[in-house]
């Protein structure tokens, strides 16, 4: 069959959320289809440090910081931090109000110790699990998986700004001034028993992960059609419209659910290689 382009987001989809060992039957499914001649991308909301670990698996390339920073082979296809002023603007205005955050430099993460205290207190409240953004924070303070404190940060490019607030009004006044310039990607509201929680990300207008999918496509030659892409949570919305045939895993949003052309099996159930075979890839 012609060569596919199949790009994985990570959280939820390659691996379950937080961990860095991914399914063996989903390992496998990578280096089967890329000895096949397809070739087999990560797509990922996470910086390149925190997505650096699965590379071992054996990947074409990556994109990163939910389309901010793009690499196919060994080529730099595309690096867009914030500037200064956006970062440390948006930033000082979700604070003012009471807004966590965590900051994404392209090789370092940081986050204040409240972050922690909060998903604690969310999860002890929570019967059902933790969408798979908020459980790969969670288990990234926890384990103190790349996480550095945030009064350690000096400055560097900022590429993403992950942030949990206690309501959607603490949310106006940053959305009211930056949003022509970002996207408040925002992953899901619960309210077990008590105060409710949303987490989301900031994403650049000047991108997204569909954009960095659009971009690997270009380089090396084809048309998005032979793109396949595949998510679980709605940072991934972007990649369906983009690529040719888009899956959204068993456990993955209803809102990703809805738009995707197809929907497999749950990253514990063997969802990629089932798809792969499916596909023909394997």
């Amino acid at each position: 069959m012609d060569t596919r382009l199949i790009f994985l987001d990570i959280d939820g989809t390659f691996i379950e959320p937080g961990r860095t060992e991914a399914p063996a039957s989903a390992a496998e499914a990578v280096r089967a289809a890329r000895a096949n001649g397809h070739k087999v991308f990560l797509c990922t909301g996470r910086n390149y440090r925190m997505t650096s670990p699965l590379l071992r698996y054996g990947f074409d390339g990556y994109v990163c910081s939910a389309g901010g920073y793009v690499v196919c082979g060994q080529e730099v296809l595309f690096d867009c931090p914030m500037d200064r002023a956006q970062s440390d603007g948006v930033r000082a205005l979700l604070e003012a109000h009471g807004v966590d955050c965590t900051l994404e430099a392209k090789n370092a993460t940081y986050g204040g110790a409240r972050m922690l205290e909060r998903f604690a207190g969310y999860q002890a409240r929570q019967a059902a699990p933790l969408n798979s953004e908020l459980e790969r924070w969670r288990r990234a303070f926890a384990d103190g998986m790349l996480i550095s404190p945030l009064e350690q940060y000096q400055g560097e490019p900022i590429y993403k700004i992950c942030y949990i607030a206690s309501d959607a009004a603490s949310l106006l006044p940053a959305k009211a001034a930056y949003g022509d310039q970002f996207n408040f990607c925002e992953t899901e509201t619960f309210k077990p028993d008590g105060p409710g929680c949303i987490n989301g990300e900031l994403i650049n207008r000047k991108f997204n992960k569909g954009e960095g999918i659009r971009r690997i496509c270009q380089h090396l030659g084809l048309t998005t059609a032979a793109a396949v892409a595949f998510g679980d949570s709605e940072n991934d919305l972007e990649m369906t419209d983009v690529a040719g045939i888009s899956y959204c895993m068993a456990n993955g949003a209803p809102a990703l659910k809805a738009r995707c052309t197809r929907i497999c099996p749950a990253v514990d159930q063997d969802g990629i290689a089932a798809s792969f075979r499916e596909l023909g890839l394997i």
